[in-house]
């Protein structure tokens, strides 16, 4: 009867071991870029077209989810914003007083991201509740000043099961217990396919 329980459970590891880390490509390319992005620079850069980047060295939150998913899944965030906000300028907000889209910064504010990910039908409902957050989901948050903010959920937690997140806050990318810290205003999970 045990033999049969151990097989059971040997079968089984594989789709757990799968389904656990669904998403450590997401952390994996997140963290390899902590003591690579030491600074924080938002100011307005030319970009090739598409997968253009910043220098490495520096950037803003955002930086860090488009180095991610590129490096993780192959997203260009540059070109997938780009031609959606072609198609669909009137959905997304009008804070910067353009009249179209911006190939070099669009994809680098995080309220344009939103939109994105919601017209992608990534978007979960916000909670406050630690079990809601999986490694390699995205969340969006206001930071004081009300400045939008965005941050990846890392595999690590607190003893209390609190996930940290990987973010570039202004002091370049961190791995930090500070999900909770800021005012939460989206939650996304990119599925596996995408």
């Amino acid at each position: 009867m045990m033999w049969r329980c151990l097989t059971c459970l040997l079968l089984l590891l594989p789709a757990i071991g799968a389904k656990g880390h669904a998403d450590s490509d997401i952390i994996r390319a997140a963290r390899a870029q902590i003591g690579k992005t030491r600074g924080y620079d938002a100011s307005y850069r030319r970009l090739p077209y598409p997968n253009g980047d910043v220098p490495l060295a520096s950037g803003v939150c955002t930086d860090v989810v488009i180095r991610t998913l590129r490096a993780a899944r192959g997203m260009d965030l540059q070109r997938l914003v780009h031609e959606d906000m072609r198609a669909h300028f009137k959905h997304y907000p009008e804070h910067w007083g353009l009249s179209s889209p911006d190939p070099n910064i669009d994809h680098r504010r995080v309220p344009n991201l939103q939109v994105f990910f919601q017209r992608q039908g990534w978007s979960l409902p916000l909670s406050r509740k630690p079990e809601r957050f999986h490694p390699g989901d995205l969340v969006t948050c206001n930071v004081p000043g009300n400045r939008p903010h965005i941050m990846i959920i890392s595999d690590k937690r607190t003893a209390k099961g609190v996930p940290w997140v990987i973010h570039n806050i202004g002091a370049g990318v961190r791995e930090e217990n500070r999900l909770f810290e800021f005012r939460l205003t989206g939650h996304y999970r990119i599925s596996a396919q995408d």
